[in-house]
C-alpha cells in the first residue's frame, strides 16, 4: 500500500530541513530580516520557518535557496544522504 502521509511540523524531517535553512542563512551573513526583506516578507515569515511553526513547500524552498544563494538540489541531497544515514528520513 505504501507509506501514510503525516503531517510534518515537528517531525525529524522538517527540524532537519529547517536547520539547514538557518544554517545556510547563517553562513551567508544574512539576517532573518535581510531574507524576509528580499521574499517580500515581514521578519515573522521567516522566524515562524525557523522555529517549525510554519512548513516550506518546494516552490519557497527554491525561492529561499536563490535569495540566501544556496544550491537547492545539492543542499537537498546532501541533507537525504545525512539523514538516512542517520535512519530520520
Amino acid at each position: 500500500m505504501g507509506m501514510l502521509l503525516q503531517k510534518t511540523l515537528g517531525t525529524k524531517r522538517q527540524e532537519s530541513l529547517v536547520a539547514l535553512l538557518k544554517n545556510k542563512r547563517e553562513s551567508a551573513g544574512l539576517t532573518q530580516t535581510d531574507v524576509a526583506n528580499a521574499l517580500g516578507e515581514h521578519q515573522s515569515f521567516v522566524a515562524r520557518i525557523e522555529s517549525g511553526q510554519r512548513r516550506v513547500d518546494v516552490v519557497e524552498y527554491l525561492t529561499i535557496a536563490e535569495v540566501i544563494g544556496f544550491d537547492a538540489a545539492e543542499a537537498l541531497k546532501q541533507l537525504i544522504a545525512e539523514a538516512e544515514d542517520k535512519k530520520i528520513l
